[in-house]
């Protein structure tokens, strides 16, 4: 029977992170893949989750590291076509066309590639098992059997999953557990932006992001966070700017509201903002801000599809909620930034000046606070602080039309 070793005693190796090559993925796994884990790649069809897969693959073999694609679903014919509409295909980057899970392993203990894909694992089949591809036991022992050979071998492993119909990773809950890493790639697929999430991360934090725009010839990062230009530069109501804090980072997001004579029930539609906040604005606006809208059909969103749902941007949205219906314009250098209590108080937010710091770096020039919030100076900006919701909507005003 082994003897418990000290942490102390026990050797770490901090040479085994290796870079993928693509930055907003690095910044979200922690600098890179961890020799011999396990990673969970999944999201929605169409998302991009193949694409950004084969681009770290390709990173990664320009570099000179062995990697390969097992392709579950796909031929070595489709494979290679994909590959080279993202530019030069390496000569170290190679696939392996199969569904059998003991054909995987063997290529990873034969060749003992840097990266191994398997896209997708719902696609292998382990024949000692019952049931077929895609069920509960092929999938977790499929899952078991890589993770082990990749440990084995010092193979970092991405395996790629897919979605229900309710967006939540296909397969048994079990497999969350199997891995070390889960990342969600996130998307509309009628828009551009997509978010990479790390959901567990047993190296490094979770909660990080990375952010990529979609195009023709694969995944563009956006290192600065944002697909829209500096301000809303709309001359319209309903129209704020604001920051919303993901991860370790501050992203500057356009907060847009329309209010409309409803022509029987109201409707509250929120798309890539809360519903639950929206909600409870709405509330708010009437009860301690005299905002009518029981009688409205009211739409909240953002422009270009970076969801803003924590409460750092109540008082954004509710602002452009207000300007939408009483009818005044929001100054196109003022950026609101605060939580909306129940009683129409504003209350402090985390990282705010973080949040400023990115509100002057996209060219605001005045930002609404809360008061009572711990501030550090930032050159150029005029800091309006208000107490509570009904003051920044008198900030913020006289501008009829």
């Amino acid at each position: 029977m082994p003897a418990p070793t000290p942490i102390l005693a026990t050797r770490i190796d901090d040479g085994l992170t290796l870079p993928t090559g693509v930055g907003e993925l690095d910044r979200v796994l922690g600098g890179g893949l961890v020799a011999g884990s396990t990673t969970l790649l999944f999201g929605e069809p169409g998302v991009g989750k193949s694409t950004l897969a084969l681009q770290a693959m390709r990173s990664l073999a320009m570099a000179g590291s062995v990697v390969v694609l097992v392709a579950a679903e796909e031929s070595a014919a489709q494979v290679a076509r994909r590959a080279r509409r993202l530019g030069p295909v390496p000569a170290d980057l190679a696939v392996v066309a199969t569904n059998d899970v003991s054909t995987a392993e063997q290529v990873i203990e034969r060749y003992r590639p840097t990266l191994v894909v398997v896209d997708s694992v719902s696609a292998l089949r382990d024949e000692g098992m019952s049931g077929s591809s895609g069920s509960v036991n092929q999938v977790r022992a499929a899952a078991e059997r890589l993770c082990a050979v990749a440990k084995a071998t010092d193979t970092a492993l991405v395996l790629i999953g897919h979605v229900t119909k309710d967006g939540e990773l296909a397969g048994p809950r079990a497999l969350e557990h199997v891995v070390d890493t889960v990342l969600r790639i996130e998307g509309d697929r009628h828009g551009s932006l997509r978010v990479v999430r790390a959901l567990k991360h047993r190296f490094g934090p979770t909660g990080e992001v990375g952010l990529f725009e979609m195009v023709a010839d694969g995944l563009r990062e956006l290192p600065d966070g944002s697909l829209n230009p500096p301000g809303p530069g709309l001359d319209v109501p309903g129209v704020v700017w604001s920051v919303t804090n993901d991860g370790s980072r501050s992203l500057s997001v356009e907060i847009q509201a329309l209010v409309a004579s409803s022509t029987g029930s109201p409707r509250r539609v929120a798309h890539q903002v809360s519903s639950q906040r929206l909600a409870l604005l709405l509330a708010v606006l009437e009860a301690r801000c005299g905002v009518e809208l029981g009688g409205s059909d009211v739409f909240a969103t953002t422009a270009g599809g970076l969801p803003a749902v924590e409460p750092g941007v109540d008082a954004a949205l509710a602002l452009a909620i207000a300007s939408a219906a009483v009818g005044f314009v929001v100054p196109a250098n003022l950026a609101v930034v605060g939580e909306v209590g129940l009683a129409g108080e504003l209350r402090p937010v985390s990282g705010l000046n973080r949040r400023l710091t990115e509100v002057r770096r996209r060219g605001a020039e005045r930002v609404v606070v809360p008061a009572g919030s711990a501030l550090e100076s930032v050159a150029g900006l005029d800091l309006i602080e208000c107490r509570r919701l009904v003051d920044v909507i008198e900030a913020a005003q006289p501008v009829t039309v």
